[in-house]
């Protein structure tokens, strides 16, 4: 896939004749984030161990006027069989450094459904007034994902996002280092037909992916892993569904580049034939870079205990050189892992590939 399509995200859909992929991603002019165009889709069938892949397509439906789509961030609500795909649009070439200098959000939150599986979608809604409001007023620009959403035992669906929160002002302005990135989420308790916003995380973090967890008594978290510049990855656990996260911590385990890079986290039920081995119920998978300075070695982490910090266990790497930015989607009939990556020879913008792998791939090494 061409270097200039960026930011992915792919949502898993579990039919009752077939089994669905359906890959988001942006395109783009150069791979400057302000040169950011729109959102392109492909679907594919899942056949055992192959994706067959449609041609892409513009979605020529998920824009506004003079703004450049951005972050797709796709869920399937499973009740109504209708997919959501959450983006932002950002006003023209306006960077996210700008709004962060200047205090003044340039970014909506939008959306677009279909009810055929890809096929066809809406047109765009816009949220901003409705769900974020006049909390806007504090918060110098926003993003959803990039990377997949997800639906709760209980039904609700979680869209994962992150806000630059301005501290304090002076005339205006934001004062120096008073603006910030806090992970939150966007959620909805009737089938996507209206939306909420969460409490922003009090520990330092940006760009995260969310995974709902239980414990051995059934009692459901969900589970936040969120970029960060300082080493190593944030995670904290909500007790409430997504709208308050605590007990945030640094992940010692997992290492994240000086600058930061996105990644990806899934949960899972444990397979029948390692049930006798000791954990939780439910498992989780990881992906990221695994290099301590560079964007390179992309690693697959298991965590057999979501509970508990610290219990990342040795990566498995699956892509040897330069990496980026990755989604992960469970294809949970088929206890397959699959896995969209940047990644390259040289750099990791030199192409987006897909990686299918299995529970045995990543307990074997």
């Amino acid at each position: 896939m061409h270097a200039n399509q960026r930011a992915m995200a792919c949502a898993y859909i579990l039919r009752p004749t077939q089994d669905d992929c359906v890959m988001n991603r942006e395109k783009r002019t150069s791979s400057c984030d302000h040169d950011a165009k729109l959102l392109v889709m492909r679907r594919g069938t899942l056949d055992n161990t192959t994706i067959e892949w449609l041609p892409i397509q513009d979605l020529k439906t998920a824009c506004l006027p003079e703004h450049r789509t951005m972050n797709p961030c796709p869920v399937f609500e499973k009740n109504t069989q209708s997919l959501f795909l959450f983006f932002i649009c950002v006003l023209k070439k306006t960077t996210e450094h700008h709004q962060i200098c200047t205090g003044k959000n340039r970014a909506r939150l939008c959306y677009v459904t279909s009810s055929d599986y890809g096929q066809s979608w809406s047109d765009v809604k816009d949220l901003t007034e409705s769900v974020i409001g006049k909390s806007i007023r504090k918060w110098a620009t926003f993003a959803v994902g990039p990377g997949h959403g997800i639906q709760t035992k209980s039904g609700r669906l979680i869209i994962p996002a992150y806000v630059f929160y301005i501290h304090h002002k002076c005339f205006c302005y934001p004062l120096p280092c008073s603006v910030q990135p806090y992970a939150l989420s966007f959620y909805s308790d009737d089938c996507g037909k209206t939306w909420q916003v969460g409490t922003r995380m009090q520990m330092k973090s940006c760009e995260c992916e969310m995974a709902e967890v239980m414990d051995h008594e059934g009692r459901s978290y969900l589970y936040c892993n969120a970029r960060n510049t300082s080493g190593h990855r944030v995670e904290a656990i909500s007790e409430d569904n997504g709208v308050d996260f605590t007990r945030a911590h640094l992940a010692r385990n997992l290492v994240e580049q000086p600058h930061g890079c996105q990644g990806s986290v899934v949960a899972f039920k444990v397979p029948t034939y390692v049930s006798e081995v000791s954990g939780e119920g439910m498992w989780l998978l990881y992906t990221h870079p695994t290099d301590r300075r560079k964007r390179r070695d992309l690693g697959v982490y298991l965590n057999r205990s979501p509970l508990r910090t610290s219990k990342w266990e040795e990566p498995w790497i699956i892509h040897q050189g330069p990496s980026g930015y990755t989604d992960l989607a469970y294809c949970e009939d088929k206890d397959v892992f699959a896995c969209l990556m940047e990644c390259g020879e040289e750099s990791e913008l030199e192409e987006i590939a897909c990686c299918l792998f299995d529970l045995r791939n990543i307990m074997e090494t």
